[in-house]
């Protein structure tokens, strides 16, 4: 007999708490591991990802069991590998998933109609149901309208009001008041079944067991492994500085902090961590995707690719000095830093929290290259055995490791001595007065170290003193790195900015002079060393885009800086200049550069003799340009004079009696103007000929040239 709508959410409701409880309980008492399959092997990466690979004993044709969390199965259908040398695969299988929205395309109502038995009828309006309660009746639904009901002491109360279409006509009940319903339609009673059988099956289930077929015919070990996301696990350095400030190295301690958050405990599992940059990314392919052709399924996703390569660091100028040894690659050597032989493989450990073997062990002075009046150094029982890849390095602990679930442990990676130098770090941007107290790192092992924190600690005549914190980055085998832990307060240090702009060169071409400009940007740090106390300070100065480094002629170059060292004695105050130079190229017509600029480029040293004969001959022409519009000018001024008095006369004499002696008067100044002003501008037109001539002479002479 179907249940009644009335009882219907409640119904779907216990179900799925119910559902809810026995899963809690199976991710309680579930081993991660399931069948035959044991966890043999784990690969932490810094990408965020961990290899996980287990092993079983299998003979001939056999089904092996991997039971995964639901979140992890993109993950595992990516990466999922098998090692079967006498064997093969013959399938993988696992329940698939396809979204509710799925589930619900092909039924006559959507999810929210799930939500109450009154949502439910009101999608179904027409269905025929079976009302089951004092007055039965069978009938199709034509309405569902909730409504509000005063009850004697003036509370109100919300009920559901349902019509029927029945044989008899309509007939209505209150939804709240019935005993059941069911659907007449027992196709119709499946779907919603269906319908509420799914939703407790996606709501409920949060893992998948993936079954495996392996195919053979012997006795043989199987090897699955796949690839799922992990926390990842972090570096840490320890450096112990000899009390001698001049002892050339230093006891380097490598850790590794890492979680165990994958659900399950490690027991005598074989570790590796591994440190490099891999592209690492999740894709959904366990979801079923329907897509409009002819877009590409998934794709629509989008994927995380790598970024292009920034470039390396590298030498600028005449190569800089190699400091104390520390750039010779061929002068030191990694057995020559007291290294200690990999300790062998052990048996696994007894179980426990974070049973990591961290014995420490006394060892001889001499073995390590320290000093023997120094404390001897305790180090690291079975530290991680380094093998150097392609694209990352890979520290395998020699042991087998018994972590368990949700714990964190502590494994030695690296131990060893290391090249240092001892000096100061002035960073221009950091701090404006004092620089840092520095080492510089020489890896000289095979292998390189992952990045992390670095703590420091210095041998002293009352014992080992904590010195301070520092951070190193990515450091590959045969390069140094630069570590600040410390201010040097003893050490004083100014810098004053200048700048200057000169005409460096010029040239000549089809009337334009092309001027190259040499903008100069400098930086004078005055240092004074401590008054008791040598110092090897690097002052690091920001590179400009554009500009190229002219003093000192040779420097370190990183991917933002320069580095310039400078040694300084007891109480020494030293100067030193880091300057930088820019060419910048203008352009002007030689016709229009005034006197003041003409005067700028003959009077610059360097420039071609050439040009500066070229501008000789040009003022030269220039003037007699000027001489010649200074005569036009003249001319021109002494026309317009005689003009006017001309006008004028001739105004006077239109008002005076032509029989007097003023007439006669003014007409023979007329007549002797008439011929000066005849004269005049003969000699006008001739001056006026002789400046095109002189200006045809300037142009012609810039026209031509070519310097």
């Amino acid at each position: 007999m179907v249940p009644s709508l009335s009882r219907l959410r409640a119904h779907s409701c216990h179900i799925a708490a119910k559902t809810l409880v026995i899963l809690t309980l199976a991710l309680t008492a579930m081993p991660a591991l399931a069948g035959d399959l044991a966890l043999k092997r784990v690969m932490l990466s810094v990408g965020g990802v961990a290899y996980l690979e287990y092993e079983a004993q299998v003979t001939g044709n056999a089904e092996l069991t991997l039971d995964v969390p639901l979140t992890q199965v993109d993950d595992v259908l990516k990466s999922i590998v098998v090692y079967d040398s006498q064997g093969g695969v013959g399938s993988a299988q696992l329940a698939g998933r396809d979204p509710l929205n799925q589930t619900f395309k092909d039924l006559p109502f959507n999810q929210n109609a799930l939500n109450s038995p009154a949502e439910l009828l009101n999608a179904l309006q027409g269905a025929e149901i079976k009302v089951g309660a004092s007055h039965a009746m069978v009938g199709r639904v034509l309405s569902v309208v909730p409504e509000t009901v005063e009850l004697r002491d003036r509370a109100t109360t919300r009920r559901t009001r349902v019509s029927l279409l029945t044989s008899s006509g309509l007939q209505q009940f209150i939804l709240e008041d019935i005993d059941s319903v069911s659907f007449v339609d027992p196709a119709l009673q499946a779907k919603v079944d269906k319908a509420l059988s799914e939703i407790s099956l996606h709501r409920a289930k949060d893992r998948r067991q993936i079954v495996l077929a392996s195919k053979g015919t012997v006795a043989r070990t199987v090897r699955i492994g796949y690839v799922v996301e992990a926390a990842l696990w972090k570096a840490n350095f320890r450096l112990t500085l000899p009390q001698d400030v001049k002892a050339p190295k230093a006891h380097l301690q490598g850790w590794a902090v890492l979680e165990n958050m994958s659900g399950q405990d490690w027991k005598d599992v074989e570790l590796t961590l591994l440190s490099g940059n891999p592209v690492s990314f999740r894709q959904a392919i366990y979801e079923a995707y329907y897509v409009a052709r002819p877009e590409v399924p998934v794709e629509v996703l989008g994927r995380l690719l790598p970024k292009p390569d920034s470039g390396v660091l590298m030498q600028e100028g005449a190569g800089a000095r190699d400091r104390a040894g520390l750039g010779g690659g061929d002068k030191f050597r990694a057995d020559e830093l007291g290294r200690a032989p990999a300790a062998p493989r052990a048996k696994a450990l007894p179980s426990g929290i974070a049973d990591v073997p961290m014995n420490m062990q006394t060892f001889q002075a001499g073995e390590a290259g320290i000093i023997e009046k120094e404390p001897l150094v305790s180090r690291a029982a079975n530290t991680a055995e380094a093998e150097e890849g392609a694209t990352q390095v890979a520290f395998r602990i020699p042991v087998g490791i018994n972590i368990g679930s949700g714990q964190s442990a502590l494994v030695p990676i690296f131990e060893g001595d290391v090249l240092i130098e001892r000096l100061s770090l002035y960073q221009y941007n950091t701090s404006s007065t004092r620089p840092f107290a520095s080492l510089r790192l020489r890896n000289t092992t095979t292998t390189g170290l992952p990045p992390g924190v670095l703590t420091l600690y210095e041998h002293t005549s009352g014992g080992v003193t904590y010195v301070g914190d520092a951070r190193i980055s990515s450091f590959p085998a045969g390069e140094s790195r630069l570590v600040s832990y410390a201010v040097d307060d003893k050490t004083k240090v100014a810098k004053e900015p200048q700048s200057t702009r000169a005409i460096s060169k010029g040239a000549i071409a089809q009337g334009v002079m092309a001027l190259t400009r040499t903008q100069r940007q400098a930086t004078i740090y005055r240092i004074v060393a401590p008054a008791n106390e040598a110092r090897r300070l690097v002052l690091e100065h920001p590179k400009p885009d554009g500009w190229k480094l002219v003093e000192p002629t040779s420097a370190e170059l990183t991917a933002s800086a320069y580095r310039v060292s400078v040694d300084l004695e007891p109480g020494e105050t030293k100067t030193v200049t880091i300057a930088f130079e820019a060419p910048m190229v203008e352009s002007i017509a030689v016709a229009n550069m005034s006197r003041e600029q003409i005067a700028e480029v003959t009077d610059t040293q360097g420039i071609d003799s050439g040009i500066k004969r070229a501008f000789v001959d040009l003022a030269r022409l220039r003037r007699i340009l000027a001489d010649k519009q200074t005569a036009e000018a003249e001319l021109k001024t002494r026309v317009q004079a005689l003009t006017s008095d001309q006008s004028r006369i001739r105004d006077n004499i239109s008002r005076i009696d032509r029989d007097s002696p003023l007439y006669k008067r003014y007409l023979e100044k007329l007549s002797t103007q008439e011929s000066d002003f005849e004269a005049l501008q003969v000699a006008a037109e001739k001056a006026a000929g002789e400046t095109r001539e002189a200006s045809a002479a300037v142009d012609s002479f810039i026209a031509g040239l070519t310097i």
